[in-house]
């Protein structure tokens, strides 16, 4: 998404560290190989370095959505295995997603879930407006990556 790669240099430049998670199912319906999963990675990470910001780790899930794995958001086993890892919880940390697995997955774990808008954000955003058993209250809302950086750099969340 333009100026999100930008936006999370700003946020590693202001002290953030960062971690992206992400279920890649591409891998495990054979759509791409695990090897140009991580040569994306790779860019992504050198075009954020380039811009004075660092991303910490990338994690994901390669599996297929029937597989079961317990690492496939919603469910939240990446986000245990990063807790595990690093000897941290999750409260006061922000989880930011397009989708209704990333918001469920976060808020599973204690994180303060963030919806943007672009990507799938904004049938996300229809669907929690439509779907009154989904348990997402507090969920912050933004129009992009971009604005929600601005906000929090600002201390305005």
């Amino acid at each position: 998404m333009k100026g999100s790669l930008e936006a999370i240099a700003r946020l590693s430049q202001a002290g953030y560290e960062i971690v992206i998670i992400t279920n890649q199912s591409g891998v495990g319906r054979g759509l791409f190989s695990a090897d140009t999963l991580a040569q994306i990675h790779v860019r992504m990470i050198d075009y954020v370095q380039q811009h004075g910001g660092q991303i910490q780790s990338v994690l994901f899930c390669p599996h297929h959505p029937d597989d079961g794995c317990d690492c496939r958001k919603p469910l939240a086993g990446l986000y245990r295995q990063l807790a595990d890892r690093l000897n941290i919880n999750f409260s006061g940390i922000y989880s930011v997603g397009d989708s209704i697995r990333d918001l469920v997955a976060a808020k599973t774990v204690g994180a303060q879930p963030v919806l943007v808008k672009t990507g799938n954000g904004k049938k996300s955003l229809k669907k929690i407006a439509d779907d009154p058993h989904l348990d997402l209250d507090g969920t912050l809302v933004f129009d992009n990556l971009a604005t929600f950086t601005d906000a929090l750099l600002k201390q305005e969340i």
